[in-house]
């Protein structure tokens, strides 16, 4: 892990535990007792996650228990808070949406072989294996730390607060109305959008790895698989189309609490923040990753964009 994102893993746990009470505090809306007690309910199945994903990853040192959840929690989430909201148009719309995220994340996790029958097996994130062998986190004691504190906790309760918005919108009697239909379509074209790049992510790193393990050395691949790194599609204009998608997805879950009259700020929007923070060290961390491993990467990164679409890659 590179020098400047311990900071932000420190930013992310400040930011959690101080801005969003100040934004409910200062800002608000406040939750009545049906919201409370969705959250109460949610809560307690996120307790529960981060406790089973932190004892897993530490008896099996697989600490991709959190990923295989990832897709699975929102949905749990979005439909306990649209069946306890009395399953509103509006609280239906964002867990079908949800639904749809997750269906698609569920299943390109799942065809990397990350779910197993026994499901603490499974192939694990290449970049867990990176960081537990960097000096600061090579420690047996400072890693287990690391994986109950930033793993198992946070990135649960970040899972459960990207719901959020979902939990303010259960407060309003507003109708479901034209922001709404604007905040269901940014969601499902970004929904397609991701899908997109994952599918053209996949069919390049299949088709390379099945050359390499043809035998061929990566520099006697045909172009552009000797690059090592697509950039075809989407990946020719965005060196990470799929994270660009990802984050905007959430944002778009956000502007539902708009269409709900709570306000263009609120607290609900924590979530969506929080993740736009993450991407940015796991964005840094997966480039360094790429640029120590393909002599082309840095050219790569210099003419190409990070995430909105520019100009195309020519090699």
């Amino acid at each position: 892990m590179n020098k400047m994102n311990i900071p932000l893993i420190g930013t992310l746990l400040l930011l959690s535990l101080v801005v969003c009470p100040l934004l409910y505090i200062y800002v608000g809306p406040a939750l009545d007792a049906m919201q409370l007690s969705a959250l109460k309910t949610i809560g307690i199945v996120a307790g529960c996650s981060a406790l089973l994903c932190f004892v897993v990853g530490e008896l099996t040192r697989n600490n991709s228990q959190v990923d295989k959840v990832w897709s699975l929690l929102p949905i749990v989430y979005c439909w306990i808070i649209a069946v306890k909201g009395g399953m509103s148009p509006r609280l239906v719309v964002m867990a079908v949406l949800a639904t749809l995220w997750g269906a698609r994340l569920t299943f390109n996790f799942a065809r990397k072989g990350a779910y197993k029958l026994r499901f603490w097996e499974g192939e694990e994130d290449y970049r867990w294996k990176i960081l537990r062998a960097t000096p600061v986190l090579k420690n047996r004691g400072v890693w287990m730390l690391f994986d109950l504190v930033f793993i198992s906790a946070y990135q649960n309760a970040l899972i459960l607060m990207l719901t959020f918005p979902a939990l303010v919108c259960m407060g309003s009697d507003r109708p479901f109305g034209w922001m709404d239909a604007v905040a269901a379509l940014l969601m499902f074209g970004f929904i397609v959008y991701e899908t997109i790049a994952d599918e053209q992510q996949w069919k390049f790193q299949s088709k390379k790895w099945a050359m390499l393990k043809a035998g061929k050395k990566l520099e006697e691949l045909p172009a552009p698989y000797n690059k090592g790194f697509n950039t075809c599609g989407l990946w020719g204009v965005s060196r990470h189309p799929n994270y660009l998608a990802e984050q905007a997805i959430w944002v778009s879950l956000y502007l539902f609490t708009i269409g709900a009259g709570v306000g263009i700020i609120n607290w609900s929007i924590i979530g969506a923040l929080l993740l736009v923070v993450l991407f940015t060290a796991s964005t840094s961390l997966a480039e360094g990753i790429s640029g120590d491993k393909y002599p082309d990467y840095g050219d790569y990164c210099k003419k190409v964009n990070k995430y909105f679409p520019g100009k195309r890659y020519l090699g």
